[in-house]
């Protein structure tokens, strides 16, 4: 791993589609945008900020989620997450997340990543199937 510079952000963007409907992945009973594809999208956001310092051969996987869900989102309406990395402890990295519609702030939190060597990781996950 590289050194990771503090504020570092990234931002991506999505268009509401009724696959990511509360009512579509069963999340909930209604057509607007679900919490787990807003919180899919922070996740992204926060991968993509820290991919600059990862190694050949390293990832990095999401050990932590805290947020609020604020405001609801249609279907067909735009979403933007971003994630600012604000703290750093060994290979735990710890980001604000935050999304916002055209209306403004819909959803923000705390997510922390850890960067792992990816091979060993996927090993390790693959033996549990021979438990």
């Amino acid at each position: 791993m590289k050194e990771i510079t503090l504020q570092t952000q990234k931002t991506v963007v999505t268009t509401v589609c009724p696959e990511m409907s509360a009512k579509t992945i069963g999340s909930g009973d209604v057509e607007v945008y679900a919490t787990p594809m807003m919180v899919a999208l922070m996740e992204q956001a926060a991968k993509e900020a820290l991919a600059p310092f990862l190694d050949e051969g390293e990832t990095s996987v999401g050990i932590a989620m805290s947020i609020t869900h604020d405001a609801a989102t249609p279907i067909g309406m735009q979403v933007e997450a971003t994630a600012k990395i604000v703290a750093i402890d060994r290979r735990i990295i710890t980001f604000d997340v935050s999304a916002q519609d055209a209306c403004g702030m819909i959803g923000k939190g705390t997510h922390q990543r850890c960067v792992v060597k990816a091979a060993s990781f996927l090993e390790r996950t693959q033996q549990k199937l021979s438990k």
